[in-house]
This record gives C-alpha cells, structure tokens and sequence, in this order.
C-alpha cells in the first residue's frame, strides 16, 4: 500500500529571503537562524515510516542545489506564483493518494499533529490545521477526485480570511478540521511560541 505524502514547503534560508516580518522585530540575521533551526528540527521530528516526505524547494535552483537539506530526501520546485498557486502544483503533482501540505514556520507541529490530519483523510475529501490569525498551517487532500481547479482562487493571503476563503473553494467537498497551532510570522509570534512549552502548543 502506498504512503501519503507530507509536503512541507521550505525556503533556502538565508537572510532576506526568509521571515521578513519576524526580521523586522529581531532583524535579519536572527531570524534566518530561527528558521535555520526551526526547519533542520521540523524535518528531523517528522520522519516517520508511516508516511513520506517531499521537501518542495524555493528558489527552484538554488533550493534544489542547496547543501542544508537532509541528504535523499526528496526534493521538489515550488515554482513561480501565488502561495496558492505553488501550493496546488504540489497537490496535484504529488504520488498517488492522500497529501498534506505544510509550512515550516510551525513550532508546534509533530507527529501527531499530522497523524491526525491523514487519519481524517480517511473520511473527509479535504483537512485543514487551522492556525490562531485565521490562516492555517495545514491544508491537506483525499485526492479520490482530481483537485479542484478553484482550489486558493482569490483567497486573501496573510489574513484572517484565508482559512475561510479557502474552505470556500472546496464546495461539495467534505472537510475536517485537526489541531489548532501558532504559527511564527512577527516578534510577538515567537515571544508566545517561546512561552508556552512544546508539549503544550495544540489546542
């Protein structure tokens, strides 16, 4: 029996190109090594047998040449557009069966975050973890059917509208919802994240 596959969507850290919100509270070069680490530990706490990881990379070339990434692990582009445009691509190009995106700014994921959320594919067409601004941190796919073709059209990204604009876009499709966690976008983010212990982040 195939696995599902997790998507986590990372970019090459280096400083600029990551977190620009965050390095405008604690300037650029600690907020690259916040993602530095953050990244290395999500990946590394995530693998699991029970389901395979895809890394989609950004930027295409250099995030695919990078030297950061777990060696073997799978490696795919992003590609150009939206957030929700590279989102899609990775729904739909992933191997066969059910697929999770996710971002790798969530200090709060781990295994039975995202153990939960195929569980749920198990009955539901689409899952979603929500997150505390009214985005979320997880969107994931049955994938019984082909992928809507709708799927983030004129979603309101960095809102508090995008997990409902989203949802939106699923019309006919069964959804559930798994763990709600905090996401790490501002200075405020992480002092709350750093606040409150690890084992303590789900709600």
């Amino acid at each position: 029996m195939k696995r599902p596959t997790l998507v986590i969507m990372v970019k090459e850290p280096r400083p600029g190109r990551v977190k620009t919100r965050l390095a405008a509270g604690i300037g650029p070069i600690p907020a690259t090594w916040w993602f530095r680490h953050q990244t290395r530990s999500l990946i590394h706490r995530l693998r699991d047998p029970r389901w395979q990881i895809v890394l989609a990379v950004s930027p295409d070339r250099i995030g695919l040449q990078s030297r950061f990434w777990p060696e073997g692990m799978a490696r795919r582009a992003q590609g150009t557009g939206s957030l929700g445009d590279r989102m899609g691509r990775q729904l739909r190009s992933a191997p066969p069966g059910p697929v999770c995106v996710i971002g790798a700014d969530i200090p709060g994921i781990g295994k039975p975050q995202i153990a939960r959320a195929f569980k749920a594919l198990g009955a539901a067409d689409a899952v979603f973890g929500p997150a505390m601004d009214g985005g979320y941190w997880l969107v994931g796919l049955r994938r019984r059917r082909a992928v809507p073709p709708q799927l983030f059209a004129e979603v309101r990204w960095s809102t508090e509208h995008a997990l409902t604009d989203t949802v939106a876009t699923l019309d006919g499709h069964s959804i559930a919802y798994v763990d709600r966690l905090r996401d790490v976008d501002t200075k405020h983010d992480l002092a709350m994240t750093s606040a409150v212990p690890r084992a303590t982040q789900t709600l």
